[in-house]
């Protein structure tokens, strides 16, 4: 295997590698390989932030994430129609991206709420027909967090503009890595084969009503970052619902675990490293092979933000409380749902 070929490994990929290779020095290469990927992952993903915050605000830093992680979905994933369809999906997702949000946030909750069903499910439609892909969790993930992290007035303007480099950045990257898939289906059928009947239909109205549900009771509530229900129903809501138990009590456990690593390194670490603490996070997520840690290791990020705004036991409380209401949530919902969309 090449270095290249390494450096594309996922790290459970690197880490069986590493454990079935009985050369001590080929296994010493895959590990400083391992390594020096985690860390230019970590310096790549840092710049490209930080190039879209000097572009168009520290408010939009949110934008240099949502780009990051489309560019990294797309050099691989597809949408499952032809690929010059798939340029308008993309077209389709970076607009509800730069309206839905912003819409959402003008209006009262229960209004919201009706705005974010409407395009969660587009993005659903647009993104998730190959539903292998697992397309959701960038897209939908992207909304959340624009819709947690929103602005106005001429930081907006600045918004469109840096969604609007993005789109183009992500068309290319799509176009150039997918532009020989074989596939048949055109965006139409993206519509047409929507069936209430079919598992992945359903899945579809499972999703889009449990997340945009979890956020309207937020909201109601008046609790503070109401998109981290969102984030963590849509993490549990997985098309299986075999699936969601296991996945609901691994969220829950190991954001407790996340949270208590966080409050250690905010207590030991001088205030200045603060800020250092979501990189922290990030090279966690890294070194991280499976979903427990690296949903213990994402808390980091979110955390280091919300400490500054409501103090660090107020910002871990709601934390907690969010992800463990969202998985419990998911699971009672998915069964209610299951029976109810069972007639069609």
């Amino acid at each position: 295997m090449t270095f290249y070929q390494e450096l594309q490994l996922s790290s459970a990929g690197s880490k069986q590698l590493i454990k079935n290779t009985h050369d001590k020095k080929e296994k010493f290469r895959h590990i400083l390989i391992y390594n020096f990927k985690v860390y230019l992952v970590m310096i790549f993903c840092v710049a490209i932030v930080t190039i879209f915050s000097m572009l168009t605000g520290n408010s939009n830093s949110v934008v240099g994430v949502c780009v990051l992680l489309s560019v990294l979905v797309l050099r691989q994933a597809d949408f499952g129609i032809q690929t010059n369809h798939g340029l308008i999906s993309i077209a389709g997702i970076f607009v509800i991206l730069a309206a839905g949000p912003r819409l959402a946030n003008m209006v009262p909750a229960i209004p919201a709420f009706f705005i974010n069903f409407l395009c969660i499910m587009l993005l659903m439609i647009f993104s998730c027909h190959n539903v292998i892909m697992y397309n959701h969790s960038t897209f939908v993930l992207s909304y959340l967090l624009l819709l947690g992290y929103d602005v106005s007035g001429h930081d907006y303007l600045m918004r469109i503009a840096g969604l609007s480099a993005g789109m183009l950045i992500c068309m290319i990257v799509f176009y150039k890595n997918q532009k020989n898939r074989p596939y048949h289906r055109t965006f139409k059928n993206l519509f047409s084969e929507f069936n209430i009947t079919s598992s992945r239909t359903k899945w579809y109205i499972k999703l889009t009503f449990i997340v945009s549900s979890s956020i309207l009771a937020m909201s109601l509530l008046n609790l503070p970052r109401a998109m981290w229900a969102g984030i963590a129903c849509m993490s549990v809501c997985l098309p299986f619902s075999n699936d969601i138990k296991p996945r609901a009590v691994k969220r829950g456990l190991f954001n407790i675990v996340g949270c208590l690593l966080f409050l250690v390194l905010y207590y030991v670490l001088p205030s200045s490293m603060y800020p250092y603490i979501g990189i922290i996070g990030g090279i966690g997520v890294g070194y991280s092979a499976g979903y427990a840690w690296q949903t213990a290791f994402n808390t980091f990020g979110a955390l280091s933000i919300a400490a500054g705004l409501f103090g660090a036991q107020y910002a871990v409380i709601l934390r907690i409380s969010a992800n463990i209401f969202s998985s419990a949530y998911t699971f009672i919902c998915d069964k209610i749902l299951n029976r109810m969309l069972a007639r069609f």
